[in-house]
């Protein structure tokens, strides 16, 4: 008899376990809505390739938590990997900032005869709860036809609000929508 109670007690251990795993969340990062079909003009722009910190590259997201610290949040994630959304968001509020749609950051769309390529290495991307999101990216303007690359650096710090998660992927867009406007300047 103590045999059987000692199972059902291990299996009712073991349903209890399974009922209280948290639920995975993902977050992305946003770009401005597209501009009209009519911006067909101005110059033809690549954004790539972008280096993101190895320390942050990965689907979980990476929270600081202290000074030299940080957490590895596996319930909190990013829907598509860093590489591809960083272009993809810079490509998006270039758009917005030149008025050109002629902007690719894909590998299929990487306009082989470019006006200008754009190299970029995130050399931050911290994500905190209490201290928002900070970005540090290095920048580069390389003109087809030649000329000396044009280089910038960008450090943005934007705020969490709400301090969530969510709250730290819109500070982190909001974060790349400046470097996009540093570099577009740096274009103009």
């Amino acid at each position: 008899m103590t045999s059987r109670m000692g199972w059902a007690l291990v299996a009712a251990l073991a349903l209890a376990g399974c009922g209280s795993t948290p639920r995975e969340s993902f977050y992305m990062l946003e770009a401005p809505a597209p501009l009209p079909a009519t911006a067909e003009s101005g110059p033809s722009i690549f954004v790539g390739p972008v280096i993101v910190p190895e320390a942050v590259d990965r689907t979980p997201m990476v929270v600081r938590t202290g000074p030299n610290q940080v957490d590895v949040e596996d319930f909190q994630r990013w829907a598509e990997p860093l590489k591809s959304a960083i272009p993809r968001v810079i490509a998006g509020n270039l758009m917005r900032e030149l008025g050109t749609a002629r902007i690719g950051y894909t590998r299929a769309a990487s306009l082989n005869n470019a006006d200008y390529r754009i190299a970029i290495e995130i050399q931050r991307f911290d994500s905190s709860l209490s201290e928002g999101a900070t970005v540090e990216a290095l920048w580069t303007i390389i003109g087809a036809k030649g000329g000396a690359p044009r280089t910038g650096r960008t450090l943005v710090h934007e705020a969490a609000e709400p301090a969530t998660h969510a709250g730290i992927a819109a500070a982190h867009s909001r974060a790349l929508a400046q470097v996009a406007k540093d570099i577009a300047k740096a274009m103009r």
